[in-house]
């Protein structure tokens, strides 16, 4: 006990004397102490702005630091972008590798079909010069056939001469017969004599055939809109042409009724037809004072025939020159056409307008007109050779086949055949129904000129029998006035009205 507070005397005795010897050393150090602080504190300021101004700049960089951040960041995903573009234009470009080759190998097999197709041109030149070699063989026989066909023409003239003598035999024999038995004074022998002599006069014509009175309506064909005023047939064909109101013309089947060539280029409405001889060209005559030609093969315009001044009511083409046509107009003139040069041949001036005309031969047609007067004409001399009254108006005029009668037409309602012969009347039509359509209604005769058929304006079609005074057959089943009428030489009758052609057998 007593050791330890002896130790703790003796440390407390250490202790005071470590602090008396601190105090003598800070007391004798003082001087020292404060002449090294004095730098300390002049060059603190100093080290502070310094501090500031490096802490300002580190400021500065971290500033700067972040931006590069932000700007590395934007490139890494530009990077990013560059890098999916680069993939996409690899894939375009192994994509457009892929088209190349296929490019390729599609105009290696172009290249291949443009061989063959070259020697399937050249095959075809050699063909076509083939062809064209026959051709011109084909062509000479043709004109080799047209010079034959002239002289078989020829030839038939030379025939038909021959029967015209033995026309007027029968004619003379005829006249001779009707004297004796006037002066007999026997009337049904009379009649009997003028059928056998007519029977003798028809079976004397080349192709005569005896025409059946038709009786049904076999063909009912949509024609023309606003009226088909015109009728015919080709020569010896079952070829129909209509004109109509609607600007064209029209060639159908009469056997099938199938259109099989429409014909264009018509100014106004057609009002009458014609077909040359040899059945090459159709003449149309047209309210706009024209004409117009067409070739019948391939529908080809030929020509547009100008010189009437009015209304141009009606055409015919000779049945003897194939190039010679004749029209008549309101403005009282009957025209002679040359289709060869288009050009107007002579001019005749009338002093009635011509409502109709038809051709007899070459050189001689008949016209009827407003006067009512039937005339002939001479067109070499273009003088008028002979005047019959024939009606209060001559609608129409039409010549039989074999040109030995000459049908015409009237406002009277009455439907005159004249002889040609004697340019006498041989027979009077007419029925209690039966009205002329104004301009239009035109008759028919059939081909072996046994029957005269007309249409009315109350739809009905009648037939007359030349040689038996009975009453006429009466078609029906036009619903509106019937205009027109054509007999085929092979045997159907067309019939016309407002927008319809019936084909009646």
């Amino acid at each position: 006990m007593a050791e330890a507070k002896a130790g703790r005397a003796a440390i407390r005795r250490a202790l005071r004397s470590l602090k008396r010897r601190h105090l003598a050393e800070e007391g004798a150090h003082s001087p020292a102490i404060e002449a090294l602080t004095r730098p300390f504190a002049a060059h603190a300021l100093e080290w502070k702005e310094k501090a500031e101004k490096h802490e300002l700049e580190l400021q500065q960089c971290y500033k700067a630091q972040s931006r590069l951040s932000e700007q590395l960041v934007t490139e890494i995903e530009e990077g990013k972008v560059s890098k999916a573009l680069l993939k996409e234009k690899e894939a375009m470009v192994t994509s457009l590798q892929a088209e190349l080759e296929k490019t390729s190998e599609e105009n290696v097999q172009l290249k291949q079909s443009l061989d063959e197709k070259t020697k399937a041109l050249d095959l075809l030149i050699q063909e076509h010069q083939a062809i064209k070699a026959e051709l011109e063989k084909e062509l000479t026989k043709l004109k080799a056939a047209e010079d034959e066909n002239q002289s078989l023409i020829d030839r038939w003239m030379l025939e038909k001469m021959k029967d015209a003598e033995r026309l007027n035999e029968a004619n003379a024999m005829y006249e001779e017969m009707v004297l004796k038995l006037k002066t007999a004074g026997v009337g049904g022998i009379q009649h009997n004599a003028q059928q056998e002599a007519d029977g003798i006069i028809r079976r004397s014509e080349a192709g005569y055939m005896e025409t059946p009175i038709p009786s049904t309506c076999t063909i009912t064909i949509r024609a023309h809109d606003g009226g088909c005023g015109s009728l015919m047939f080709e020569h010896n064909s079952d070829k129909l042409i209509s004109g109509g109101q609607d600007k064209t013309v029209k060639i159908w089947g009469a056997y099938t009724g199938a259109l099989t060539s429409t014909l264009h280029g018509v100014l106004g409405s057609v009002n009458d037809l014609a077909v040359t001889n040899d059945n090459k060209f159709v003449v149309a005559a047209c309210s706009s004072n024209k004409l117009f030609v067409w070739e019948v093969n391939g529908g080809r315009p030929r020509h547009t025939l100008t010189g009437h001044t009015k209304n141009v009511s009606s055409v015919d083409a000779s049945w003897v020159k194939s190039f010679v046509v004749a029209s008549s107009s309101n403005d009282r003139t009957i025209k002679i056409w040359d289709l060869q040069t288009g050009f107007c041949k002579s001019t005749i001036m009338s002093a009635s307008n011509p409502n109709s005309l038809a051709f007899i031969d070459g050189d001689i047609i008949c016209s009827g007109h407003r006067d009512g007067n039937l005339r002939l004409w001479d067109i070499r001399s273009g003088k008028c050779t002979t005047q019959i009254a024939a009606h209060l108006d001559v609608t129409l005029v039409c010549v039989s086949r074999s040109k030995n009668f000459i049908l015409t037409s009237g406002r009277d309602n009455v439907h005159n055949l004249f002889d040609v012969r004697t340019l006498e009347v041989c027979g009077t039509f007419r029925a209690t129904g039966n009205r002329v359509v104004g301009s239009f209604g035109k008759p028919c005769i059939s081909p072996d000129e046994n029957c005269i058929a007309a249409g009315s304006s109350d739809g009905s079609v009648y037939i007359w029998s030349r040689l038996k005074n009975e009453t006429p057959t009466i078609l029906e089943g036009h619903s509106s006035p019937v205009l027109a009428s054509a007999w085929c030489g092979l045997g159907p009758l067309a019939t016309s009205d407002r927008n319809h052609i019936y084909i009646w057998s």
